[in-house]
């Protein structure tokens, strides 16, 4: 039996279907919901496919009940990446209009957290009431059955799922954090908390360092159009108040200026405040969102996981008698891409640690920054400064690798779709960016609006060159993922893992077993690798610290 759908109302009455592995209703019971955690008890020794319209919705109430599930299907995560992939286009899920299962589940918050070349995915369509998970089961099930590469695809949607349980797992189980530690860490960089609202002391001080400076004693810092007002008053020609052009001016408001907008970044997005509501009982349980922006990377919905500043790790701290084991895969992306164009010169300057290093010990570049620069500049595309100078260098050592990211790049300047190594494929652009293109490359077509569309094709081109590879290094980090959850099982004392941010996991282990655990780690970065690219001599290296708080991590 491979498959038991589960179905109707997570509070009320739930119904168990058992499906074939061919997609074939067989036997169907009802339980009442209170009974729920019992019934999955007693099927799970049998190992099967728990299927559901969304892991949110049913796995939370599971795990408050001490039920866990070793694997499911989220249907309607794994019917966003059908729906768009090029690899089954041409099946009835993919043709079909737009209907219940696409987007988020009716409810869900939208994704606040993005990265660069990540656009959010769609806002939620409205879905009808109880759409029909048996026919979306088997309509998934056929789709890829009748793919380009079904086993890929398999892999994808197994991992995808994988990780909605382990997104789950994590808010229920909750970082370890210290509100005495994250207090005091609060009151060194920013002074005392106020008494009834109010900036910190140091924080204000810093205002009035600002204030003076322009010549503005009344200035509001927090209003941003006061601020810009006030910066071009004392004659600074800036067009905003971004950092980076403040950074830029040679003026004394330019220091503290700068201090103070770290530091009300701080008290905002990490301050008492943001303690105060996601901090309970000594955990941090934020809402993640597993297949979030549209290259299959996590956002976050609350609670800011994905962007813990260096200045507040410290108050993330093991229990008495356990530890923490961190864990980041070093030049994820370049490794990725090396495995992806089969290059073998660039793996072999990954068969170290450092494959940064790697690149200058092989004569292409002077410096290890230069290495950086490099690499990032064909991974993101980069015309300008320091990465395209050092361009043409990397093309001639690494050519397969620079042609397979160059070839996505062009392909996403045609308006073309790529795709990541498993299978999730880009979106296509939008209508008017169709038709700009279209108007340019017609009769009669002005030099500015040729100039336009190429602009816009080029950006998008940028778009759909990082894709496939920042995609696939989403896929190999959820192998990681259900890899290393698989084996922590395995390992005494309930290790489980707490954080996970795009190329990095944290494990709350206890003391005894954290070197077990730390290799538990190792090993399952290597099973990734071999899961996705078979016997590619690619490393996927990993600096693995054992440690009582995160800001102790290499």
């Amino acid at each position: 039996m491979s498959f038991v759908l589960v179905s109707g109302d997570p509070e009320r009455t739930v119904a168990l279907q058992d499906v074939s592995d061919d997609g074939r209703p067989l036997a169907r019971v009802e339980v009442a919901a209170r009974d729920l955690a019992a019934e999955v008890v007693g099927r799970e020794a049998a190992r099967p496919r728990w299927v559901w319209d969304d892991t949110a919705r049913w796995y939370p109430s599971l795990l408050a009940a001490g039920v866990r599930v070793e694997r499911c299907q989220d249907l309607r995560l794994c019917h966003a990446i059908l729906r768009g992939s090029i690899r089954c286009a041409d099946s009835a899920l993919a043709l079909a209009p737009p209907g219940p299962w696409d987007g988020p589940r009716p409810g869900l918050p939208r994704p606040v957290e993005v990265s660069l070349f990540d656009d959010p995915r769609v806002e939620p369509v409205a879905a009808d009431d109880g759409p029909d998970a048996l026919a979306e089961l088997q309509a998934q099930l056929a789709a890829v059955d009748g793919s380009l590469e079904p086993g890929r695809l398999r892999l994808l949607l197994a991992a995808e799922s994988t990780g909605a349980l382990i997104a789950a797992e994590m808010r229920h189980d909750g970082m370890p954090w210290s509100v005495e530690v994250h207090d005091e860490l609060l009151t060194r960089a920013l002074g005392e908390r106020p008494l009834g609202g109010g900036r910190p002391s140091r924080l204000e001080a810093l205002a009035d360092e600002v204030r003076g400076a322009l010549g503005q004693p009344a200035l509001n810092l927090d209003s941003q159009p006061d601020l810009l007002r006030a910066l071009r008053s004392a004659g600074l020609d800036v067009a905003t108040t971004r950092t980076w052009e403040i950074r830029a001016l040679d003026h004394p408001v330019t220091a503290p200026l700068l201090a103070y907008k770290k530091l009300a970044r701080l008290l905002s997005a990490n301050g008492w405040a943001w303690m105060e509501a996601w901090v309970h009982d000594g955990r941090f349980r934020p809402d993640y969102v597993p297949g979030g922006v549209v290259t299959g990377r996590w956002a976050t919905s609350g609670g800011g996981a994905l962007q813990l500043p260096a200045s507040i790790r410290g108050a993330v701290r093991a229990d008495p008698g356990w530890r923490l084991v961190v864990a980041d895969a070093a030049q994820l992306e370049p490794r990725v891409l090396a495995a992806m164009s089969g290059d073998g010169a660039m793996a072999a300057a990954g068969r170290q640690a450092d494959l940064y290093q790697g690149v200058v010990d092989a004569g292409i570049v002077e410096t290890r920054q230069e290495a950086k620069y490099a690499m990032l500049g064909a991974i993101y595309g980069a015309t300008t400064g320091a990465s395209a100078v050092l361009m043409p260098r990397l093309t001639r050592a690494y050519p397969r690798a620079v042609g397979m990211v160059e070839a996505a790049a062009r392909a996403g300047e045609r308006g073309d779709v790529v795709s990541t190594w498993l299978g999730r494929s880009s979106p296509v652009p939008d209508e008017a960016w169709q038709a700009e293109l279209r108007a340019a490359s017609g009769e009669g077509a002005g030099a500015e609006d040729v100039r336009a569309a190429r602009r816009r094709g080029r950006d998008w081109g940028r778009f759909t060159r990082n894709f496939i590879v920042q995609g696939t290094a989403a896929e190999w980090a959820l192998c990681w993922m259900a890899a290393l959850r698989r084996r922590l099982l395995a390992v005494d004392g309930r290790p489980h893992l707490v954080f996970f941010l795009h190329d990095e996991v944290m494990v709350h282990s206890p003391a005894n077993v954290a070197d077990e655990v730390a290799m538990a780690i190792r090993d399952a970065a290597a099973e990734a690798g071999r899961l996705l690219f078979g016997d590619s001599p690619v490393d996927f290296a990993l600096d693995v610290s054992v440690v009582d708080s995160y800001d102790q991590a290499k």
